[in-house]
């Protein structure tokens, strides 16, 4: 039986985990990122090295940053220094098969797309965890149009300033401002207020991209049923026959949705066609 690797990136570390032919999770290895580049390749061979499978099919790899497809490059990692490094070809030499990749966010949300493909093909999905991450995916897809997109930089309006996004609504934001992990928060007011600056890129995101449907992923979409109502009756103001507000769900695998999706593009890519 074939199987497949998915290598998820992160700032402070890197999940690997080992797919079957149909999707399933085998096995998993965890290590801390490192920040310099030729030390994460010698982790990562050590970390492949240990696993039980030895030979893939293909490899889905997620980067947080921003990616030229068309090189195979790491062009910026954001929390890490990491630029214009060839981290395809790289990866592909420590697994031994093709890699395909792309950003973390894209990859989460074709994951969490391709649970509700028999409901919606319209897919907006929204990490909110250390910062904002997008994916717009459409009939199962990354959208190409919209695949470097970064509405977590959004500028905005937060109390007569114009603000990015992401620095007074991200998981970090609710840190510095409230001194406490959003799954530490139960005060409603609290909540109130994070839903309200959560609302303000949202509506943006909705009337521009016009979603079927929103999932809410990262360590803030976690606490989904918290956020849910004073979400919902925020937006429920700003709704219009020309920007009708979309239902808005928790991501199904906010854990693994990374390594879920790697293995969606992987196996897209370069899986065999049955």
């Amino acid at each position: 039986m074939g199987m497949y690797l998915g290598i998820d990136i992160g700032g402070t570390k890197t999940l690997l985990g080992v797919l079957t032919d149909d999707g399933v999770i085998t096995e998993q290895h965890k290590f801390p990122t490192p920040k310099n580049y030729d030390d994460f390749l010698k982790e990562l061979a050590k970390a492949v090295d240990k696993l039980s499978t030895k030979e893939f099919i293909a490899c889905g790899l997620a980067v947080p940053g921003k990616v030229d497809r068309e090189r195979g490059l790491v062009l910026d990692m954001g929390n890490l220094t990491w630029a214009d490094l060839p981290i395809q070809s790289d990866v592909s030499k420590i697994t031994h098969c093709p890699v395909a990749f792309d950003n973390d966010a894209n990859l989460a949300g074709l994951s969490e797309a391709m649970l509700l493909k028999h409901q919606y093909s319209r897919v907006l999905y929204v990490t909110i965890s250390t910062g904002i991450g997008t994916g717009i995916i459409v009939d199962q897809k990354i959208d190409p149009g919209m695949q470097d997109s970064e509405g977590g930089h959004m500028v905005l309006e937060h109390h007569g300033q114009l603000k990015i996004w992401e620095s007074f609504a991200s998981g970090k934001a609710i840190v510095t401002r409230f001194g406490k992990q959003a799954h530490e928060i139960t005060d409603e007011k609290t909540w109130d207020i994070i839903a309200h600056d959560i609302a303000l890129g949202l509506i943006e995101l909705i009337a521009i991209i016009q979603p079927q449907v929103i999932v809410l992923g990262g360590g803030v979409g976690a606490s989904f049923e918290r956020l849910e109502t004073p979400l919902h009756k925020i937006l429920a103001r700003y709704s219009t026959p020309l920007v009708p507000i979309p239902p808005i769900m928790k991501a199904q695998r906010p854990e693994e949705a990374v390594v879920y999706g790697c293995y969606d593009l992987a196996k897209s890519v370069y899986g065999k066609t049955r």
